[in-house]
């Protein structure tokens, strides 16, 4: 997990360890994960056993993407966009017995009917719904056909198969969007519950901004210091933004595209919370924000536990790892980064605004002071030293969301260079 020192104390501090081993494993069942779909799916996409995914027997996830246009040594050579699809296949009605992990659960959080019955029974009801993709079991070596919006035409393609994780991941021509409106690529066969997802246009070059933004703690209530905190923000409350955050984010867009250009703000959500939460924080997301790509863990965790290792171990390697994929995608865009200072975001911000000269024209950071007493996360000194390397007038914390628009004035006024 590549877990840092700072990390290690903090999980230790906040009794993360006895948690994570107070909660039941997951153990697969072997009548729904046969051998041969088990062996085969580390064959990749040379594995000759595939299957389509059944309707009737499977369900699928397609995440939300972002279209880019590879940048090309000829760059006269406008290269079609492409984005990365990722879908997650699980086999349907595979685990019903999820009563011992509800009431793990409703224990751990401290659920012990004070609330009144009906209040008990709510939030059990809630708690048992968000757990479920967690206990569904993986569907590896699965394929799927999808059909993707084009002016031209519409396309298709065949995504997968998945591995031994249940996800696949490969690059696709999504064609081209001369408007830059999103796109719903859709299967080619029907899914109960019905597959959505969206894809996001992004030029290479544009006038706008681009966002990369941290989740928990930054645009929503998690309490990622404290591992109960997590579980009831997770399972049993309403999902909560932080205070401020969508109206901020509102005028980000308003003010750093410029009114005369087509080119839209684009969003990336950087997470690191497992894929099992994708529907549950893509629910929030479009309520509370601005649309765009929610980028996750794709950790297949078979124990409560793995959703608190997700979000306390590793992040910033993780997070590093992922917005290196981003640049990938966008080297010539100009990026505004947002976290908060529960975890590794000043860190994880700092070392790719070093490795990548420009590519990042600004940092906000959260300090966090609802979430508990988080200690030397939240001392001067500790972004002094994670930004020792990034100008002054690069990064800000901020305590309040009120205290950013000034800030974004004054992004809007510099431009992107684009």
């Amino acid at each position: 997990m590549q877990e840092t020192p700072v990390e290690s104390q903090s999980r230790i501090s906040a009794n993360f360890p006895d948690v994570e081993n107070a909660l039941p494993r997951i153990w697969p069942s072997m009548d729904n994960y046969p051998v041969l779909d088990r062996v085969t799916s580390f064959l990749g996409r040379s594995n000759p056993f595939t299957r389509a995914a059944d309707p009737n027997q499977n369900t699928v996830w397609l995440f939300d993407n972002t279209a880019y246009r590879p940048v090309h040594a000829y760059p006269h050579k406008p290269q079609p966009f492409q984005a990365e699809f990722v879908a997650c296949y699980f086999i349907k009605s595979s685990r019903k017995d999820i009563g011992k992990f509800v009431a793990s659960i409703a224990d751990q959080i401290g659920l012990d009917g004070s609330l009144g019955p009906d209040q008990d029974a709510e939030t059990r009801r809630t708690i048992a719904e968000r757990v479920q993709p967690f206990v569904y079991q993986i569907a590896p070596a699965r394929t799927l056909k999808i059909t993707i919006p084009n002016p031209g035409g519409a396309l298709t393609a065949t995504l997968g198969p998945s591995g031994s994780n249940g996800i696949s991941s490969q690059i696709v021509i999504t064609g081209d969007s001369s408007n830059l409106e999103p796109i719903h690529p859709t299967t080619s066969v029907p899914f109960q519950p019905p597959v959505q997802m969206s894809t996001f246009f992004a030029p290479p070059t544009s006038s706008a901004w681009t966002v990369i933004s941290d989740i928990d703690d930054t645009i929503k209530i998690t309490k990622t210091v404290s591992p109960i905190g997590i579980l009831k923000t997770t399972f049993a409350d309403t999902p909560t933004p932080t205070d401020g955050m969508p109206e901020l984010y509102k005028y980000i867009i308003s003010h750093l595209s410029p009114s005369q250009s087509t080119d839209p703000v684009n969003f990336f959500y950087l997470s690191a919370s497992p894929y099992n939460l994708y529907s549950f924080l893509r629910t929030f997301l479009h309520i509370h924000y601005p649309p765009g790509q929610l980028i996750l863990r794709d950790n297949s965790w078979m124990d409560l536990g793995g959703l608190l290792k997700s979000i306390t171990q590793g992040v910033q390697a993780y997070k590093v790892d992922r917005m290196e994929k981003i640049h990938e995608w966008l080297p010539k865009r100009k990026f505004l980064c947002i976290g908060d200072s529960t975890q590794s975001d000043p860190e994880a911000y700092a070392e790719i605004y070093s490795k990548y000269k420009g590519w990042i024209g600004a940092i906000f950071i959260r300090r966090v002071l609802d979430a508990g007493d988080l200690g030397e996360k939240n001392k001067d000194e500790r972004f002094e030293k994670a930004f020792k390397d990034v100008p002054k007038n690069v990064w800000k914390v901020f305590e309040k969301s009120e205290e950013l628009y000034q800030a974004v004035d004054e992004l809007a006024a510099k431009g992107t260079g684009s």
